[in-house]
């Protein structure tokens, strides 16, 4: 855990051995830091970390949104119930609602397909390829610069992706300072294991989201399955399960308070190098507009949505992500105001000016950062009308029809030239992504949807508005609800695209053949074409400046950091990475007490029989009978049932191992609490807490509330 950094380094919200837990660390950072990572009681050799084929490296994996880990011989994979509950919910209906009543698979020939697009990858290389990227640059600025770097990474990339069944990515790091390509092992067959019901994986729903005391079971097992010859395929009934070198023990011995902990995983992105003009843009504008709109939506889907409808099932994981990142953003907004992060900002800033001033051949720093700011306001004026332009277009049959024009229009072109996302190598995702939206689309929600965010762009400032969609769709000055309801429902009666095999169908289809089609969708998406790539051109001009410019402010950092003895990490960017610390509870504010663990009594506590306070009469049943089996905590009394650290971690990180000393696994990150969530902007030591599921209750709802012997059989388990 981050302790106090003196003079200047206290604006540094970045990590320093010898002073701090904080930090989301590249494997290859670690040796830099093997002393303290020992000290903090890690008993593996932290070299053994770099190595990404090795234990317990070599077992961590990534599903592309969540983290997860293999625990078994047999490719069975373990994450947050909420990362797998897109499966659950795709293979839901009203007769058999999984959601409610959870899954458990007795074999594997039981095991249901995962949503279509499922993968898991698991890293088995990262080489640093900065000079091959950025070596012939040269003097290209703007959106010249951004189609080489562009351009460069599509090669690495097939280069990488001709020597076997492996998905690679190019990775930029400090600000395009870095560059590294990352090779992974792409497992395209995955099937669904057990999930437990919502009452236990959702246990407080979204109330008790990012709280605590929290007794949620957020744990579900998926399993990989590969062709007969050992290689990924697609699914098959003759793939077999996949065998990886290595996978982790699971512990029913658990932890204690102080206990060491650390996380490998695949965080998705912090912002801790933001200047603050960037910070003014976001807690000022875009994350109360964004609170406030899509609070909106929520409620538009609950109101046309009645509960327990094949409707509202489609729906089910939308309301769950919405729910989920409205809390975060609100408490993302009291966060900067608690720390009070302009100001941080601003003093961080006077301080890295102060350090460009004491020598003049940093004065490039100072240019540099003075057009970054400036640019940073374009950019953001430019973002806010994106903002009320994505809401006017978010149709689901919308981006149908958008992506499969662009699709043709991309084909058209050799496929090193094409845009990314719309390469041969994209087209499975493309062709899942159309058949999943059978199973998360209603016409009649959809409608709703789109009536609350055209409702929102027509009364944003006209500077926002756009052209091509006004025209298109023949909108006046304001909104009139009835006018505007009617020419929606021509749109939902003379579309075919609702239709999935329709729909699918025209993946193989021309520019031509597109432009032929009756389809009010898809004219659309013909009618703002050209506006949107101009929209694109001009976003991709911005960012080529900004990341020469932030290259240079990046460079500045680090020299400054490294004058004050501080060590630099990068800003989080879904690539693979280590946090350690304790097991700790806090006191975020005045009379508040957090204590580290909460108990199976704590569940009854909670209990009222509705939703989502509703846990399976059996487990209650079970803990009024104090059946702890083996996996109570001498300390607690009980069960424990989730614990907290001072881990450093962010979203995607969501179902990384936790892991003790010796490399077991003792649980699953999968929050943090509310006063946590501002530290993707700054970690604030003092709030700054790390929700995991303990490996002892997962066991124990396992063997006593599911019956799912036969996992527990296949998979390791260690008490000490």
């Amino acid at each position: 855990m981050k302790r106090a950094l003196l003079a200047s380094a206290a604006f540094l919200a970045f990590a320093s051995p010898s002073h701090a837990k904080e930090g989301m660390y590249t494997p290859d950072q670690l040796p830099e830091i093997a002393e303290d990572l020992q000290a903090t009681g890690l008993e593996l050799d932290p070299q053994s970390l770099t190595d990404l084929t090795s234990f317990p490296m070599g077992a961590v994996i990534s599903l592309g949104g969540c983290t997860a880990s293999f625990v078994s011989p047999e490719g069975l994979v373990v994450t947050n119930h909420h990362c797998a509950r897109g499966s659950v919910q795709y293979n839901s209906t009203e007769e058999k609602n999984y959601l409610e009543d959870g899954f458990l698979a007795a074999t594997k020939g039981e095991e249901l397909k995962a949503a279509p697009g499922s993968r898991v990858y698991v890293t088995v290389d990262v080489k640093d390829v900065t000079d091959t990227i950025t070596s012939d640059l040269g003097d290209l600025t703007g959106k010249a610069r951004y189609d080489a770097i562009a351009l460069s990474e599509k090669e690495l990339i097939a280069e990488c992706e001709a020597e076997g069944p492996f998905r690679c990515q190019v990775g930029a790091f400090f600000g395009g300072m870095q560059y590294k390509l990352i090779k992974r092992l792409e497992i395209r067959d995955v099937r669904l294991v057990y999930a437990p019901g919502d009452n236990i994986g959702k246990y407080g729903g979204d109330i008790d989201n990012w709280m605590w005391p929290r007794h949620t079971g957020d744990f579900s097992f998926y399993r990989a399955y590969v062709g007969p010859d050992g290689k990924p395929a697609d699914y098959s009934e003759d793939n077999i399960p996949f065998q990886p070198e290595h996978y982790l023990k699971v512990s029913a011995g658990g932890l204690e308070e102080g206990d060491f902990v650390m996380a490998a995983g695949y965080p998705g992105s912090t912002n801790r190098y933001e200047r603050l003009k960037e910070v003014e843009y976001v807690f000022d504008w875009y994350y109360p507009t964004w609170v406030e709109t899509r609070q909106d939506w929520i409620d538009t889907i609950i109101d046309t949505a009645p509960e327990g409808s094949d409707m509202r099932i489609k729906y089910e994981s939308r309301l769950a992500g919405l729910n989920n990142y409205v809390k975060n953003r609100a408490g993302q907004l009291e966060g900067a105001r608690r720390v009070g992060l302009k100001d941080l900002r601003a003093e961080r800033e006077a301080a890295l000016d102060a350090w460009i001033a004491e020598d003049d051949s940093r004065a490039a720093y100072g240019e540099a950062i003075a057009q970054l700011d400036a640019l940073t306001e374009q950019s953001d004026d430019a973002n806010k009308k994106r903002f009320w332009y994505a809401g006017a277009t978010t149709p689901a049959l919308l981006d149908a029809a958008q992506r499969l024009y662009r699709l043709s229009v991309e084909q058209e072109k050799p496929d090193a030239e094409r845009e990314s996302g719309y390469q041969e190598r994209d087209l499975t995702f493309i062709r899942q992504r159309l058949e999943a939206l059978d199973r998360r689309y209603d016409p009649t929600v959809d409608k709703a949807e789109w009536m609350l965010f055209l409702e929102k762009y027509m009364a944003a400032p006209e500077a926002y508005r756009v052209a091509a969609l006004d025209e298109a769709l023949g909108l006046g000055e304001t909104f009139n609800e009835e006018e505007i309801s009617a020419k929606l429902d021509a749109y939902y009666a003379g579309t075919t695209l609702g239709d999935t095999e329709t729909r699918v169908g025209l993946i193989d289809a021309d520019k031509a053949e597109l432009e032929a089609l009756d389809d009010p969708f898809m004219q659309l998406a013909i009618a703002l074409f050209e506006t949107e790539m101009a929209m694109e051109a001009e976003a991709k001009e911005r960012a080529g400046q900004m990341g020469e410019l932030r290259s240079s402010y990046m460079e500045a950092i680090i020299g400054w950091q490294k004058s004050n003895g501080v060590t630099t990490y990068p800003d989080a960017n879904s690539t693979l990475r280590v946090t350690y610390g304790t097991v700790m509870g806090g006191s975020p504010k005045d009379g508040l007490i957090y204590t580290p663990f909460t108990s199976l009594e704590g569940i009854t506590e909670k209990d009222s029989g509705v939703e989502p306070f509703n846990a399976p009469q059996a487990q209650l049943d079970l803990i009024e009978e104090q059946a702890y089996g083996e996996y109570a905590l001498e300390s607690l009394g009980s069960v424990p049932v989730n614990f907290l650290s001072d881990l450093d971690s962010t979203g995607g990180n969501s179902g990384s191992p936790t892991l003790n000393g010796k490399g077991e696994l003792v649980g699953l990150l999968f929050d943090g609490t509310l006063e946590s969530v501002n530290a993707d902007w700054h970690f604030d030591p003092k709030t700054t807490r790390t929700i995991h599921v303990d490996s002892r209750y997962m066991l124990w709802v396992m063997e006593k509330v599911s019956g799912a012997d036969n996992l527990i059989e296949e998979m390791t388990i260690v008490s000490e």
